[in-house]
């Protein structure tokens, strides 16, 4: 069973039969759970193990689907459903390409995953991502270079619901620690950018996000 942190339903995924490794799962959502950004644990197949509030926050206004909800399976949401781009600006673009690499470069490593596979067959169902997928992708990877197969530290936009943030911009951040790296997990978090905050602040004020400055070493 899959932990989800801030009440969500637990989604019927397995998870490490280890009771040292399920404990350290839940002390884990509970840390994920305390971070007031969008943070969310993934495993090889984009299966949401944990996910917080604030993830859940972001895409509270998702009409329901039978197999691509983002607390359910992160890659099927970006790909198949339909309201995906309400939430992931400039969507075809900034998330499903780097997110149909990733995919490709996980089928070349587990190439008999069964879950996998199964994502396989679905884009292979729908032409227009097929074609995406057997021609555009090449093409996009030659010529975005192979670091766009890394997530971390990428900025993308996205469409907050809630107006305090609105559309802006995010950075994903891999925050993977070696435990969970061992357990075959990885986590991310959407670190969202107050932009709206910063255009509206009164010209001359300062700013409360910190600057490294130069400190001019006193003479003798």
């Amino acid at each position: 069973m899959a932990y989800q942190a801030g009440g969500q339903r637990p989604a019927p995924r397995p998870v490490p039969e280890s009771p040292e490794a399920q404990a350290y799962l839940q002390d884990y959502a509970t840390l994920v759970e305390a971070v007031p950004f969008p943070s969310v644990v993934l495993d090889h197949r984009w299966d949401v193990v944990v996910s917080n509030s604030a993830f859940a926050s972001l895409f509270r206004e998702m009409s329901p689907h039978p197999t691509a909800m983002p607390c359910d399976n992160l890659l099927r949401f970006v790909l198949f459903h339909p309201d995906a781009g309400s939430v992931l600006c400039d969507h075809e673009s900034l998330w499903c390409l780097p997110m149909l690499a990733q995919f490709s470069s996980a089928v070349e490593r587990c190439a008999h995953d069964h879950g996998l596979q199964a994502i396989r067959r679905e884009i292979a169902q729908d032409p227009i991502m097929e074609a995406a997928f057997r021609q555009g992708l090449p093409h996009w990877i030659r010529v975005a270079g192979e670091a766009a197969l890394e997530q971390d530290g990428v900025v993308r936009p996205v469409r907050h619901p809630d107006p305090r943030w609105g559309v802006t911009d995010c950075r994903v951040v891999d925050e993977t620690p070696p435990t969970l790296r061992e357990l075959g997990y990885r986590r991310l978090t959407l670190v969202l950018r107050e932009t709206r905050r910063e255009r509206s602040r009164p010209r001359g004020a300062r700013s409360a996000v910190a600057h490294l400055r130069v400190v001019p070493t006193p003479e003798a």
